[in-house]
């Protein structure tokens, strides 16, 4: 069986030409087969009824369509939706689905799990799993096409469970999916692939001509704050990383949990300026997601507004974003943490960042 949902649209197609060519199928039906992948997905092929029967049971054995399931659902006030997804193989992955105007941001995974253990990430505390397939992948947002084509994400970024470049050749093909016309067909710069600088692979991100959007979680100014909060410093330092953005043609954002007492000061500020000045870069500023990391509180409100404040008078530019989800598990794995070990954290805990 072919797992069409893990091949590039163009793969798929030329699957799906040769088996309906060995079948005597008319040419015509690859015209109508493509579209039910991704543009107009059916869960299951038998639910493509404009299709002859026989095609369609004869699809579903060669071809089968693999699905995520609902896991849980959970809903903010403020619309921020959270989704559990459950794996063929039964592990579980996470989404974050944030409407704000026409807009709707997925934030997907692209691991179960992650081997990074940032002190601030929920998803560190579980360890890694396992490497999602670019299906698993790119079917977080075909399942919500699937749900209603009115809440079809509109743009998508990797931000979820996971390094995607510690699965790159996943992530690879599953860009192509989310960015491909025949795929899902969002444009390459409403996809955003955030990455701690695995360097090796960021290069070879870095080749491909569409102009996806990069975001760095980088979080600390100096190599020392760095290493404390984040082990991957350890192999891939804070130098390294930055000579590797510099060479980046596209704009880089620069992600920075605050975090109180840790990384907050107006001196880190003044060091993450002179980080962020060469490069250009955008600076988001992150409320820490206190219910995902045990022993870490977020930055008082007065501290990341003066961050905030040092920045631009610096001349860089930055933006504090808002706590979205906050009556939900919105940070990342923490709903799967809390079904997994049976523990609630309180609401007022909860923390999701738009």
């Amino acid at each position: 069986m072919t797992d069409l949902l893990s091949l590039t649209p163009d793969a798929a197609r030329q699957s799906l030409t040769a088996w309906l060519t060995a079948r005597g199928e008319p040419a015509y039906r690859i015209r109508q087969l493509t579209p039910r992948l991704w543009e107009r997905p059916v869960p299951r092929w038998a639910d493509a009824t404009d299709l002859p029967a026989p095609l369609r049971e004869a699809l579903d054995l060669d071809f089968p369509l693999g699905r995520l399931t609902v896991a849980a659902h959970q809903v903010s006030a403020d619309g921020t939706e959270k989704f559990l997804w459950t794996l063929a193989d039964g592990q579980a992955v996470e989404s974050v689905l944030i409407p704000e105007g026409k807009r709707r941001t997925l934030c997907i995974s692209s691991q179960v799990g992650c081997a990074l253990g940032c002190v601030f990430c929920a998803t560190g505390t579980m360890g890694w799993s396992r490497n999602l397939t670019p299906g698993e992948i790119a079917g977080q947002v075909r399942e919500i096409r699937l749900q209603s084509a009115e809440r079809s994400p509109t743009n998508v970024v990797f931000m979820g469970m996971g390094e995607p470049l510690l699965n790159w050749e996943s992530v690879d093909v599953a860009l192509t999916i989310l960015n491909h016309p025949e795929g899902l067909g969002i444009g390459a710069r409403h996809i955003t692939l955030s990455t701690v600088g695995i360097l090796p692979k960021l290069a070879l991100f870095a080749k491909r001509p569409e102009q996806f959007r990069l975001a760095v979680s980088l979080h600390a100014p100096t190599q020392a704050m760095r290493k404390e909060l984040m082990p991957v410093e350890k192999k891939y330092s804070l130098p390294e990383l930055l000579g590797a953005l510099q060479g980046f043609e596209r704009r880089v954002t620069l992600e920075y949990v605050l975090i109180a007492g840790k990384n907050d000061s107006l001196e880190a500020a003044e060091a993450l300026a002179k980080i962020a000045s060469p490069l250009a870069a955008l600076v988001n500023l992150l409320p820490l997601h206190p219910g995902g990391a045990p022993g870490l509180s977020p930055s008082p409100r007065a501290h990341m507004l003066a961050f905030e404040r040092r920045l631009k008078d610096r001349g860089v530019e930055a933006v504090l974003r808002r706590s979205r989800g906050l009556d939900i598990a919105a940070a990342c794995g923490q709903l799967r943490v809390e079904r997994e070990l049976g523990r609630k954290v309180p609401a007022q805990e909860h923390a999701g960042v738009e």
